[in-house]
């Protein structure tokens, strides 16, 4: 078996879970809110910055390999209570505001989420050296294939699954459902909308910051303006699926991840062009399927 093949297969499925992950979190929040928060990278990519923070704190007590876990944990559960308060304190505010305010100010969010990351972490504004979340390799035949390659795509699909059997099967995905399908026809049933907002902002915004943790780790470094990156690629991924749903965001980012990939496989530095072809992709599934490959025409009546 080719090896540069093999490593090239690893590296498109995982690229293509680290995005997934965030682009289910876009698909998400426009499926229930009709916003697209573009501030959502600016908050998955916080997740690094806790951890780091918290491993320090931890290491005395649990150990470097505990802490690292710990602090991870802990951080998924941080930055899903910060997307609840950036629905709490901005968010919400523009529910019924024509979509472009709403757009404005999540951009502006993120660009305060940068700032203050710059800002409170020391030396914020420099890179930040992040370990990989697992070190160890495994044979596949006579191929070492690295530990936190399969670690990534396993908990990218078993965190896939958990989102779709949630939304399909628990009395939470049913009621997030019914919100997004006609909140006046929700608040009639006793479900009151603003629970719904803040339990499905804490979603999106746990799984993107498990996006965030495996991307720091992927990459082996950390930095404050890293959110603007993932956050395109992912709402990009959403776009390219199509907004609202879940199955178009695995799918785009399995498509862009695999665009990257091969760029940087058979290009001469093609690390530098790879998201030239990446957004080619959107530019031309937006000209041709503006609604994305599993979108449905929205249809407005005038």
């Amino acid at each position: 078996m080719d090896v540069l093949l093999v490593q090239n297969l690893m590296n498109w499925l995982v690229l293509g879970s680290i995005y997934a992950l965030v682009a289910l979190g876009f698909s998400l929040l426009f499926g229930v809110l009709n916003v697209i928060h573009f501030s959502h990278g600016d908050v998955a990519m916080v997740a690094p910055f806790v951890t780091l923070a918290m491993v320090q704190a931890l290491a005395a007590s649990a150990g470097t390999a505990g802490a690292l876990v710990l602090a991870s944990a802990l951080a998924i559960v941080v930055v899903g209570l910060i997307g609840v308060l950036a629905d709490w304190l901005v968010i919400r505010r523009f529910r019924s505001a024509p979509a472009m305010m709403a757009l404005v100010a999540t951009v502006a969010l993120g660009t305060v989420i940068r700032e203050l990351i710059r800002m409170v972490y020391p030396q914020g504004s420099n890179p930040k050296p992040f370990p990989r979340l697992i070190e160890a390799r495994i044979m596949l035949g006579e191929l070492p294939v690295p530990l936190f390659s399969l670690f990534v795509i396993a908990v990218s699909v078993a965190m896939m699954a958990a989102l779709f059997a949630l939304m399909r099967h628990s009395p939470l995905g049913m009621r997030i459902t019914a919100v997004a399908e006609d909140r006046a026809t929700a608040r009639l049933m006793a479900i009151r909308p603003g629970r719904i907002f803040a339990a499905t902002f804490f979603i999106a915004s746990a799984v993107g910051a498990i996006g965030g943790l495996f991307f720091a780790s992927y990459a082996g470094v950390v930095r404050f303006d890293f959110g603007i990156q993932l956050g395109l690629i992912g709402f990009s991924a959403a776009v390219v699926g199509g907004l609202g749903s879940m199955q178009g965001a695995i799918l785009g980012s399995l498509l862009i991840a695999g665009i990257d990939t091969l760029v940087q496989a058979t290009m001469a530095e093609g690390a530098s062009y790879r998201l030239v072809f990446a957004f080619l992709l959107v530019i031309l599934v937006l000209v041709l399927k503006p609604s994305g490959l599993l979108g449905r025409p929205v249809v407005e009546k005038v």
